[in-house]
């Protein structure tokens, strides 16, 4: 699978695992002892050197332990993932929650990032070709200790303002192949500030407005958990501001 070895992959989602639930640099032991891919530490250890050779993992500042890059993470979403399917009862729980909203557009995308911002632990946005933003879930960001970061809250919270920003996304969405769009880190985000960022895009089109809606958090969300529930929230909008007209 492209320039990988499967070990190197055994490897590689390991530490993404890993790096996704505690946070921290992952060293070659932990991935030995708790993840049983049958090699030494030693042997471990020449992998994640290679995968930092080609740029899926980044040496930590503050520990010899390794952190996915932008590209491993990717990596990991397109090829090694599986995604949680969403339950029956979910999918009627994410409609009732906006249907009594239908008949107004901005009561319906506001209510609908307080849902999607309350089902996914997350800061959720909208954002529509009218320049309509509405967004939920700021003090979701806390519960990451990337986020306590006052330089990288500050410039967040900033540009969550800036309708300029979010076009520039909603227009890269018409170059995008696939429902769902990852930005993961400086690459995307354009700022080294928000290197350790990550947001989840779904994209919805009517008569007469297009939008996004997605969530912003840190470069560890549950990816598994998180694009299920954009894929559905943004196709179920969708759905309902066509039978409306919008």
């Amino acid at each position: 699978m492209e320039e990988l070895t499967q070990r190197q992959i055994d490897v590689l989602k390991a530490i993404i695992k890993e790096y996704i639930e505690t946070g921290q640099p992952v060293g070659s032991e932990i991935i030995e002892k708790k993840y049983k891919i049958g090699v030494s530490p030693a042997t471990i250890r020449n992998e994640m050197v290679q995968l930092a050779k080609k740029n899926y993992l980044k040496k930590s500042y503050f520990s010899s332990g390794r952190i996915p890059s932008a590209k491993g993470f990717r990596f990991y979403i397109n090829n090694l993932m599986e995604e949680k399917e969403l339950s029956t009862v979910d999918e009627v729980s994410y409609k009732n929650s906006i249907w009594d909203e239908r008949k107004k557009l901005h009561r319906l995308l506001s209510q609908a990032t307080k849902v999607l911002s309350q089902r996914t632990v997350l800061l959720s946005l909208a954002a529509t070709s009218e320049g309509d933003i509405y967004y939920a879930g700021i003090s979701n960001l806390l519960n990451y200790p990337e986020f306590l970061d006052i330089n990288l809250s500050k410039s967040l919270f900033t540009r969550l303002d800036e309708i300029n920003f979010w076009e520039l996304i909603l227009r890269e969405f018409e170059d995008f192949e696939g429902e769902i769009r990852c930005m993961l880190g400086e690459e995307d985000f354009r700022d080294p500030i928000f290197d350790q960022c990550a947001s989840v895009w779904g994209e919805f089109t009517g008569k007469s407005v297009k939008g996004l809606i997605g969530v912003v958090g840190s470069k560890r969300m549950y990816y598994d958990f998180v694009i299920p529930q954009i894929k559905y929230f943004s196709n179920l909008i969708e759905e309902i501001i066509n039978e409306q007209g919008f």
